[in-house]
Order: C-alpha cells, then sequence, then structure tokens
C-alpha cells in the first residue's frame, strides 16, 4: 500500500519535516492508461490534494507503459524516429519524452552518487563530434573512475575549429559566421564544469587524474583541485592496447558511440542541436552506472554503482523512471515499491 512520505508542495510544513498523521485518504481515481486506480489523498496542513501519481516520474503522461521500453531503445544506439515506431509513438512525443527522461536521470544520478571514496584514480578525456553539419563541431568530455568505469560526468559543447584558409569548408564557416556570429568555443568551460562535477562528489578528498597531454588539462586541474590532485599524462599517440593507461576511457569512448546513434560518424543520426547530446548522454550516464553490468565477465547484478557500493543491485528500466528525483536526498528511492524510503536512507532492507 502507498504511504505518502510528505506533501509533494515545497511550501508545505508536511514537505520538509512531516509530523504525525499529516494527511488524509480521499480514495482513488481511474486513469485511462492504467489498469489499476490511484489513491488520492489531502495534506491537512496546507489543505492542498494530491496522488500517488503526484510522486511518480510519468506523472501526467498519457501513455506510461511506453516509458521503460523506450528508455532501452534510447541506450540502445538506434535513432529517435525508429525508436517511435517501435513503441508506436509520434516522433514529437519521443522528443519530449527524451528531455523529461534526462531530467529525470540527471537528479538521479546527483541523487545516488553524493559522495565518492577519496583516494580513487579518474580518467579523463574529450571526444569530437559536430552538430548538424561538421563545420558545428561540439566537444563532449567524460571522466569515469578507473576501476569500476563509473561514469562521474559528462558534457556537450560547442567549439570552433577554423579549416584552412582558402577552401571551401573555410568559406562555409565564414559564411555561418556572417549569418550566425562568431562561433563560440566553450571548450575549457566544459571541462571545467565536468572537473567541478567531480570534486563535489569527493568532498575535499585526494585523487589521481590521469588524462593525454592536452595543454589545459593541467591548469583546469589544478583550478579545481589545487594540490589534492596528482596529475599524470600519457600521449594521445600511445598505442590504444590495454597498456594503455587510458583505456578504460578509450573503451569507454567506444561505448558512447556504440550505445547513442548520434555519435556514429557518416550517418544520418548526428545531433541536431547541442543540448540534445547532453541530454542523451545523461540516459547513457544513468544506463552505464546502474543499469549495465561494468563487464561481460561480471554478473548481470554487478554494475559500477554495485562495485561502489552505492547500490545493492542492478536498477531495473522501470526502476530508473519510477518515483520523481527533483527533491534530491528527500526523493523516494528508485528501489523503493511502497515509498517507505528515501535517496538518504539505507536501501539493503528494500532490495
Amino acid at each position: 500500500m502507498f504511504i505518502p512520505p510528505r506533501c509533494p508542495h515545497r511550501h508545505c510544513g508536511a514537505h520538509q519535516h512531516p509530523r504525525g498523521v499529516w494527511f488524509w485518504r480521499r480514495g482513488y481515481y481511474k486513469p485511462k492508461c492504467r489498469r489499476t486506480p490511484v489513491p488520492c489523498f489531502r495534506c491537512r496542513v496546507c489543505g492542498r490534494g494530491f496522488s500517488r501519481q503526484t510522486f511518480r516520474h510519468d506523472y501526467r503522461d498519457h501513455r506510461p507503459f511506453s516509458n521503460a521500453p523506450l528508455l532501452r531503445l534510447l541506450v540502445s544506439g538506434i535513432s529517435l524516429r525508429q525508436a517511435a515506431r517501435l513503441v508506436a509513438l509520434d516522433i514529437h512525443a519521443v522528443q519530449r519524452k527524451l528531455r523529461k527522461f534526462a531530467h529525470s536521470c540527471a537528479a538521479l544520478h546527483d541523487n545516488l552518487s553524493p559522495r565518492l571514496p577519496s583516494g580513487l584514480t579518474f580518467l579523463l578525456d574529450e571526444e569530437e563530434t559536430f552538430e548538424t553539419e561538421t563545420i558545428r563541431p561540439l566537444t563532449m568530455p567524460v571522466l569515469i573512475e578507473k576501476e569500476t568505469w563509473f561514469v562521474v560526468a559528462t558534457d556537450a559543447a560547442p567549439i570552433r575549429r577554423l579549416a584552412q584558409a582558402g577552401s571551401q569548408r573555410r568559406l562555409r564557416q565564414q559564411a555561418m559566421g556572417a549569418r550566425d556570429g562568431p562561433r563560440p568555443d566553450h571548450s575549457r568551460r566544459s571541462v571545467l564544469g565536468v572537473l567541478r562535477a567531480l570534486a563535489r562528489r569527493l568532498d575535499g578528498g585526494t585523487l589521481t587524474l590521469l588524462s593525454d597531454e592536452k595543454s589545459s588539462y593541467a591548469t583546469l586541474v589544478h583550478e579545481v583541485f589545487g594540490d589534492k590532485a596528482r596529475h599524470e599524462t600519457t600521449p594521445g599517440t600511445a598505442a590504444r592496447t590495454k597498456r594503455n593507461p587510458l583505456f578504460p576511457i578509450n573503451t569507454t569512448m567506444a561505448m558512447t558511440r556504440d550505445n547513442n546513434g548520434r555519435l556514429r560518424r557518416r550517418s544520418w543520426l548526428v545531433t541536431k542541436r547541442c543540448q540534445c547530446l547532453g541530454q542523451q548522454l545523461v540516459l547513457f550516464q544513468v544506463y552505464r552506472n546502474y543499469v549495465r553490468f561494468r563487464f561481460n565477465r561480471d554478473a548481470p547484478e554487478q554494475t559500477p554503482a554495485w562495485f561502489l557500493k552505492l547500490l545493492p543491485r542492478a536498477l531495473r528500466p522501470n526502476e530508473v523512471l519510477a518515483w520523481r528525483q527533483d527533491w534530491g536526498d528527500r526523493s523516494i528511492h528508485p528501489m523503493s515499491r511502497a515509498a517507505r524510503h528515501t535517496v538518504a536512507e539505507s536501501m539493503v532492507e528494500a532490495a
């Protein structure tokens, strides 16, 4: 039986500190998209009504049963249009669901990994792709943990790459600049945001960071971590074998191209907007960390989050999209079926 953990309205006193019997039950309603009735409630503190759906990710969704299958398809390297055909949705509905999935998955990642142990080794690298056409390049920094391959942070940002003077490509870039203005180069800001996302999770602990020899990395690492980080570099021209210290991040980059069709080269699945690539990367991050096992030789429940002891087992797609996660550590834990456990609580018993 569902028991609301708190009032869903942020300005209500029962939202932060619900005490005693703070709600009344107000029967049920029968939605057209579900077979079971949905219980309704009213808060005794603020007097506002709500239902179980208010706490769900699929709140106000017309076809909630398509969410979990669609999530599987979106991290399987197929196009949005093909995913829409397979789940019998309009392409615009899939685009709206992608935005909603990304918002929920970003909050889920922040809630489930607020802290990481100190003393770990992390790897940083950037992949270059483009939006709409090759003269509009993008950078995609990815930061992972070395042993578990846990994807700590990702981002996507526009960069500027000028072609050879006098070439047709340079003429196209000049025409684009005259039409849209100079193209920004946010590579440094994007990498800085990824490093700061790691710093928030380490809470002042020490770490080792491996990267290639890009000159800006050393400056940014020192700016974010100071003397608490040991930065080691490997030439980008080194053979990409298992002996290469950057092998985990190189393989993770290959996984991004396998699980995200918009990163495949010479295909029509290319990203049309940088923001959409960022949304897709959030889905990949949650799938890689909490749903998929780390290596093929690992057990199905041994995800990167399991190795870091963030979760007692792997999440299922329907659990990823189960409860709203925009309330921070007061959000309902994705493994809690009856909403009796929050993210801040231990989930060993619930698993």
